[in-house]
């Protein structure tokens, strides 16, 4: 092997062992850095974002001495997607002028309003809207749904109930969405209807009764419908007849 060769082949091995030094060095260096017993960082990019002042919601402003971090909304926000009820419990006659039920009296509308009713209001007010609820004793027995004054109240003095409550009854607005009070309505002027139906309900009923039973038993058949689909009448029918 000539001198030239020997020497070249000693400049690789050394060129090689540096490297291993090197390699070994930065991995030294990787292992400090991730090292759990490391206090600081050696560089930070921008640490006034990382350490700017902080105050909790309820302290004092600096910037406004004697008053909250945490501001008070603008007068008049509302929440996004939010109506705000614009009657209060003593606006009663106002709010049954001004509302008006937006929903038509559908047979859609009516099952609507008949699973809220059910969720909701049967517990108080019993199931045929009489006041025999479930929880009716041991707490007080509401007022019939069925009376001259309620049959009497527009659907607007009824919604404004359901809305602010009445007396021992709460306020519904947070657990009955406008559009399902307006359904339950609906659903409790079929309730009144059926108990009181209409000569035409019962007339209606009587002859499809008659048709169904024969002429030998048509004063039965017109007694057993009328009892019996008093109650469905206003739900195959879009009449305001049920309406005060």
């Amino acid at each position: 092997m000539s001198r030239g060769a020997r020497g070249e082949r000693g400049l690789l091995r050394a060129a090689g062992q540096a490297a291993r030094i090197a390699l070994i060095a930065l991995s030294a260096a990787a292992a400090a850095g991730c090292s759990h017993q490391k206090q600081e960082t050696a560089l930070e990019y921008m640490p006034d974002m990382a350490y700017g002042p902080r105050v909790a919601a309820q302290h004092e402003d600096p910037l406004r001495p004697g008053l909250s971090v945490m501001r008070n909304p603008v007068e008049g926000t509302v929440p996004v997607g939010y109506t705000p009820y614009r009657y209060g419990p003593g606006d009663s006659l106002i709010a049954q002028q001004e509302l008006q039920n937006p929903l038509p009296r559908t047979v859609e509308t009516l099952e609507r309003g008949q699973r809220v009713y059910n969720n909701t209001c049967v517990v108080c007010h019993g199931p045929q809207g009489d006041g025999h609820g479930y929880i009716v004793p041991p707490f007080p027995m509401p007022p019939t749904l069925h009376s001259d004054k309620v049959r009497g109240w527009p659907d607007g003095r009824i919604f404004h109930v359901i809305t602010v409550g009445q007396n021992l009854m709460p306020a519904y607005a947070s657990q009955i969405l406008p559009e399902d009070r307006w359904a339950v309505i609906d659903y409790v002027r079929a309730l009144e209807r059926s108990h009181r139906p209409l000569p035409s309900d019962l007339a209606g009923a009587g002859a499809a009764g008659a048709g169904a039973a024969g002429a030998g038993a048509a004063g039965a058949g017109a007694a057993g419908a009328g009892a019996a689909g008093a109650g469905a009448a206003p739900a195959g029918t879009p009449t305001t007849g049920g309406k005060p």
